[in-house]
């Protein structure tokens, strides 16, 4: 098995906190025990000391009889009877780590290089006012390429990875605020993420990153990026693939669910004919490509999910701290822009 520090060097040597902020890590598997053996490895070379690292298993086929040697100190392995998606099974996790300050979620397939957490840590101290970090993440199998730094939101409703596929460029990856982080390597600050209500567990998996980046930033908080934290990321190691069908209806009815819930007061009118013409264009792409029932079930089970959405919206918007402006400032406005202009381009 590979060792991480020798893919992604550590970017700075060892620093001693003045006060060790009490940091948890949590670990969501379902059946993908393959790479979650590299995972803690990763995580035992930390240079950040890990208070506590929970391993919650979504009821996986053939589970090994015990985690292998290589991991953090204090790990703790919870098997859930039922398969109740990320989301939920992070939120459960998250109750565990009570003594915990910081909670970084990790993806099984994600690998962080040894000092990734000290650098999300470090950036934490540095600014307090922000909630969650991301780190930027490479493709495992071409480290010379993005994966991703943090995800973008479009005025349409419609979110992707910002940088995915593109070679890397330091000079570009800059240390600025991000719509959110992708919960495959975040850290997110617990007390905060408890307050807005954690992952969205109506969603089950996908865009609920992108929902609770969100809901972040309308109760006045900050998502941000860290471009000394990296981590090596297969990607889709449990769900079979972006272009899977359960990935494909899970994230196009949670955009339509983070759409209602979040854009607040007059956006959400002044942008509703994007987010629908969006719905409708991106419909008629994946029938034309054959896989129209799993959009339109998608979609059907979206509308059929309103009602409860609102109800959410509602609770939501009531708190919001931040304006209007803030968030049109956040928003993605074209299609089709370049990571590198993304990147130089000031937010709020």
């Amino acid at each position: 098995m590979n060792n991480l520090s020798t893919d992604i060097p550590a970017t700075s040597s060892r620093v001693a906190f003045a006060e060790r902020p009490a940091v948890g890590v949590i670990i969501v598997n379902w059946n993908t025990f393959d790479v979650l053996e590299r995972c803690l490895a990763a995580l035992a070379e930390q240079q950040a000391p890990i208070h506590r690292t929970i391993v919650i298993d979504n009821a996986s086929n053939s589970p090994p009889e015990e985690l292998p040697s290589k991991r953090p100190a204090d790990t703790r392995y919870i098997r859930l009877a039922e398969n109740l998606g990320f989301a939920k099974a992070n939120n459960l996790a998250m109750a565990e780590l009570q003594d915990c300050r910081w909670v970084a979620l990790v993806n099984p397939d994600a690998f962080l290089a040894p000092d990734c957490l000290q650098q999300l840590l470090l950036a934490a101290m540095q600014w307090p006012q922000v909630a969650c970090f991301g780190a930027v993440t490479l493709m495992a199998h071409d480290p010379a390429r993005l994966d991703g730094i943090g995800d973008a939101y479009h005025a349409s409703g419609l979110c992707w990875r910002l940088g995915h596929g593109e070679p890397v460029s330091e000079s570009e990856l800059l240390d600025r605020p991000i719509f959110s982080p992708c919960a495959a390597t975040a850290l997110y600050r617990r007390d905060i993420y408890q307050a807005v209500g954690g992952l969205d567990e109506d969603f089950f998996c996908y865009c609920e990153d992108v929902d609770l980046g969100f809901r972040l930033w309308l109760a006045g908080y900050e998502c941000r990026l860290v471009p000394s934290a990296r981590a090596l990321h297969v990607g889709s190691a449990s769900s079979g693939g972006q272009k899977s069908d359960f990935a494909l209806y899970h994230g196009h009815r949670n955009l339509v669910w983070t759409y209602v819930k979040n854009m607040p007061g007059a956006l959400f009118w002044l942008l509703l004919p994007a987010h629908l013409l969006m719905n409708l264009l991106t419909t008629l792409v994946y029938i034309y490509r054959g896989r129209g029932r799993v959009l339109l079930r998608a979609k059907r089970d979206a509308l059929r999910g309103l009602p409860r959405m609102w109800r959410k919206r509602r609770e939501i918007q009531a708190q919001r701290k931040t304006s209007l402006m803030n968030i049109w400032r956040l928003l993605e406005k074209g299609l089709g822009r370049r990571r590198r202009d993304i990147a130089k381009r000031p937010l709020p």
